[in-house]
């Protein structure tokens, strides 16, 4: 049996892209198994997904502990979330990174295949949605389905979705990510990360929500907890600001949905990328183009 994790970040299409693999499998007269893991998240948090091939009928329904392949949809993962957990010896790891598989520290010394996903998604579909550009990079570093059957499946489930058109740019995704991957050995460098948990006490929950004084039984996931989820790590992009463009109207601070861009005395803007996400609003909703979106790691 063949077994596969994805780690990626809501919106980036992890459940879609273990979907797709699955029918790939199936279409080449295999038995397959796709299936999702998360809760509450919103757009950019952590989620996982999982798949499973075999030639025979598969019974196992639990979670993908210690998987044949690693998927990261999103590098910025590998410093918040323990994603190399349980891969087995002689797996593969396939990273959507602009590295090359030597300068990466997955924390854990395996086969390696990189792509700038993220690049070939904007270019061609023109939004971060890294789910068929992965595709092809699995296919590039282990052949368990064929390229063809990956550009079928696409075809079949993006094209029912979204339409022929949207079918076949998604398929040219997949065969440019298989173009332009790069196979190597990732570095095990790294210590693996916790997953990080924010688990208070009654006394630590905020005023006006805390518990009785006396109560021992706690709380699981308590008010308070989004000063500590830096969602700056979750997005693409991060704005852009020209003070001398801007008028003051304050409509982004109004719109933004995570609260962080704040107005300073004399009512400029200043922006907490700790906090943001990248949605780009801002930029939308800006009537003199004073807010811009520009790639993390681009030059300004």
């Amino acid at each position: 049996m063949y077994e596969i994790r994805f780690h990626g970040r809501g919106g980036q299409g992890a459940v879609m892209a273990a979907q797709t693999i699955a029918e790939a499998a199936i279409l080449e007269g295999k038995q397959a198994q796709a299936f999702p893991f998360f809760g509450a998240e919103r757009r950019g948090a952590p989620v996982m997904a999982f798949a499973r091939i075999d030639d025979k009928k598969i019974c196992d329904r639990t979670q993908v502990s210690e998987p044949d392949m690693l998927v990261v949809m999103d590098e910025s993962l590998l410093d918040i979330e323990p994603v190399a957990a349980g891969l087995k010896k002689g797996g593969w790891a396939v990273i959507n990174s602009r590295l090359v598989p030597s300068e990466i520290d997955l924390g854990v010394e395996t086969r390696c295949v990189s792509v700038d996903a993220t690049s070939i998604a904007l270019e061609l579909l023109k939004a971060p949605i890294v789910n068929t550009s992965i595709l092809g990079a699995m296919v590039r570093a282990e052949g368990f389905v064929s390229l063809e059957s990956i550009q079928r499946a696409i075809m079949n489930r993006f094209g029912e979705k979204l339409g022929e058109k949207a079918g076949r740019i998604n398929s040219e995704a997949a065969k440019a990510a298989f173009d332009r991957s790069r196979e190597g050995m990732c570095k095990g460098d790294r210590k693996l990360q916790k997953k990080n948990m924010w688990l208070p006490t009654w006394q630590e929950t905020p005023p006006g929500v805390a518990l009785g004084k006396g109560t021992k039984a706690g709380m699981a996931v308590g008010p308070g907890s989004m000063s500590q989820n830096m969602t700056g790590t979750w997005g693409v992009s991060n704005p852009l600001y020209d003070e001398d463009k801007c008028i003051k109207c304050q409509r982004c601070w109004f719109i933004c949905p995570e609260g962080c861009i704040r107005r300073r005395d004399d009512d400029s803007l200043e922006f907490d990328l700790r906090y943001c996400k990248g949605c780009g609003i801002c930029a939308k909703v800006c009537p003199k183009e004073a807010i811009s979106m520009r790639r993390k790691g681009a030059n300004a």
